[in-house]
């Protein structure tokens, strides 16, 4: 049979021995060449998945600020706030309110005092008038004794009055300047807090915006890779069909060197060589065009990665704020407005706690002077009897006694007088305490604004701390997984080596087997066995039709059920699916 010459090139290669070690060669470099890419592949993977976990972490910490809602808590410490100069001027009329009222009760205490100074001049003059009559001298002293212990209560209902004064004038000078303070600081402070309050719901809307954005790349990303993984099936594809083509000429060699491969002449071993020759050639010429179109496109989506990750870090960065406003975390912003907002309400707590005081202390106030009314109305009694007791005594001793029972009879007008000044403080008593209660509120919006202002501060930097968290975290799982990917592109460049070394093996079996192909049908029993030896090493369905295009099937071979032979593959995805092993 006719068959071309071969290259000085090719006669090197004339040995399937020596053609068997050079593809070993190339086999080892794709198995080590994809097995490092799958490595990588898988640690790229895996970053991705910390990628995405720390997202999600960023998204919990944008969940958690809803949560505690931040923004409807300085909403309401705004409202809160906005109320403090109406409480506080509300808080100063009561204030000169209650001053007012002490006012009009230091009026009928002053009328008592100079009641009671009259009294002790009424007194001592019966002292003095009654000096000899022996029967006065005790009971002057006695009643005496009376119109002083009434000055003492009266003296003392003054000084509690003239202490609460103080203590009002105390708490209105400070109510003042805290109402000044509010006017100068509250507007501007509700505004900022207002303004914050709107800027944290938009930055949240805008950090959920850009964390989907980033999910949506990096899932997209994570499907490449997936998909890449997938399609390194190429290499081990590609490993297998070299070992076929290895495991094609080891058997050529066996069977030549056995009894049925003896009992061929040496123009029929040449041409059976010159077969397997063409067929080798044949497979690794298709598994060269196969392996080139795969991994063409791996490589191209591999390369798609670095736009990606180009797109996640400029996305990273806009959340981290490096791009352009703080390097910090925007909601720090806050806390120097929240901050002054707990400054006032540090004032507020202050006055009002000088207001309860106060309150407290009128209350308080009220209670003795009720008591002090009650002993002075005792004084003025006593008086009144004894005053009385005199003119009675006085009448009996006649002239003698006139002197006497005048001034007694005085004693017992101005006695009576107390009476008047008496009822005038008790009927102010209510007033008093009313204007007390007008000082304090029962309920207090500082209290409960301090508390809201602690909790919307610890909210806030608890958010901060949070967000600065995951976001350095997204940072440096952004930027590991470009150094990941960098790697990836490098170790993946298959064309570079691997194509130019299945290409060269290629050549050198197609130049081993010349340009045209021997005619072997006269031996097609004797081969027979080694045929389907060949034939049953095969995983692919190409692999099988290359085989039969070349050596077609004996009768023994064409004799096998036609089910055993796999439907033809019609595309490249169900070539893959026939690859799995």
């Amino acid at each position: 049979m006719a068959h071309a010459l071969v290259s000085p090139t090719a006669a090197a290669y004339t040995s399937g021995r020596d053609i068997g070690r050079t593809l070993e060669s190339a086999r080892g470099r794709v198995e080590e060449r994809f097995l490092e890419g799958g490595t990588v592949l898988l640690s790229v993977m895996d970053v991705l998945n910390r990628l995405l976990n720390s997202l999600e972490g960023v998204t919990a910490a944008l969940d958690n600020g809803e949560q505690s809602d931040t923004g409807a808590d300085l909403r309401a410490t705004v409202e809160s706030l906005t109320a403090l100069p109406l409480t506080e001027e509300n808080r100063q009329q009561a204030l000169v309110s209650l001053a007012q009222t002490g006012r009009d009760l230091r009026k009928y205490v002053s009328d008592m005092q100079e009641t009671m100074r009259y009294l002790r001049t009424f007194a001592v003059t019966v002292k003095i008038t009654g000096a000899g009559l022996a029967e006065f001298a005790g009971f002057a002293q006695e009643i005496l004794e009376r119109i002083y212990s009434g000055t003492d209560e009266v003296n003392r209902f003054a000084a509690h009055l003239d202490s609460l004064d103080k203590e009002v004038k105390l708490a209105a000078a400070f109510g003042a300047s805290v109402s000044k303070g509010y006017a100068d600081t509250v507007p501007a402070v509700a505004a900022a807090l207002r303004d914050d309050a709107a800027k944290i719901a938009e930055h949240r809307k805008h950090l959920g915006v850009v964390a989907r954005e980033v999910g949506a790349i990096a899932r997209g990303v994570q499907s490449k890779v997936a998909s890449t993984l997938s399609a390194l099936q190429i290499g081990d594809i590609t490993r297998q069909r070299i070992e076929h083509v290895q495991a094609t000429l080891s058997l050529l060699e066996e069977f030549f060197a056995g009894e049925e491969g003896a009992k061929l002449d040496a123009g029929a071993r040449k041409r059976l060589q010159n077969v397997i020759h063409h067929l080798t050639a044949a497979q690794m010429s298709d598994m060269c065009v196969n392996f080139q179109r795969e991994s063409e496109n791996v490589v191209t989506t591999i390369a798609s990665f670095d736009h990606d990750m180009r797109e996640i870090l400029k996305l990273r960065d806009q959340m981290s704020g490096a791009s352009g406003e703080s390097g910090s975390n925007f909601m720090r912003a806050l806390e120097s407005s929240v901050s002054a907002a707990h400054e006032i309400v540090r004032q507020v707590d202050t006055a009002s706690r000088q207001a309860d005081q106060v309150s407290q202390s009128t209350i308080g106030t009220a209670a003795k002077l009720s008591e002090a009314i009650a002993n002075i109305r005792a004084v003025k009694t006593d008086i009144h009897y004894m005053a009385l007791n005199t003119n009675l005594r006085c009448s009996r001793l006649g002239e003698e006694g006139r002197s006497i029972n005048v001034v007694t009879a005085e004693l017992r007008i101005f006695a009576g007088k107390l009476d008047e000044s008496a009822d005038a403080i008790v009927t102010g008593l209510p007033a008093l305490e009313a204007a007390a209660g007008r000082v304090a509120p029962a309920t207090d919006a500082g209290a409960g604004l301090g508390e809201s202002l602690t909790s919307a501060v610890g909210n806030i930097r608890s958010a901060a701390d949070m967000m600065e968290k995951e976001l350095k975290v997204l940072a440096e799982n952004g930027r590991e997984v470009a150094t990941k990917i960098g790697l990836l592109i490098g170790k993946l460049d298959f064309q570079r080596d691997l194509g130019e070394v299945f290409a060269r093996c290629a050549d050198v079996l197609d130049e081993a087997a010349g340009t045209e192909v021997a005619d072997i049908s006269d031996l097609a029993e004797a081969i027979a066995p080694l045929d389907r030896k060949i034939f049953k090493h095969y995983t692919m369905v190409q692999e099988r039709n290359i085989h039969r295009d070349i050596i077609p099937a004996c009768a023994e071979s064409a004799a096998a059920p036609a089910s055993a032979e796999p439907a033809k593959i019609e595309n490249d995805e169900d070539l893959f699916a026939d690859a799995l092993f």
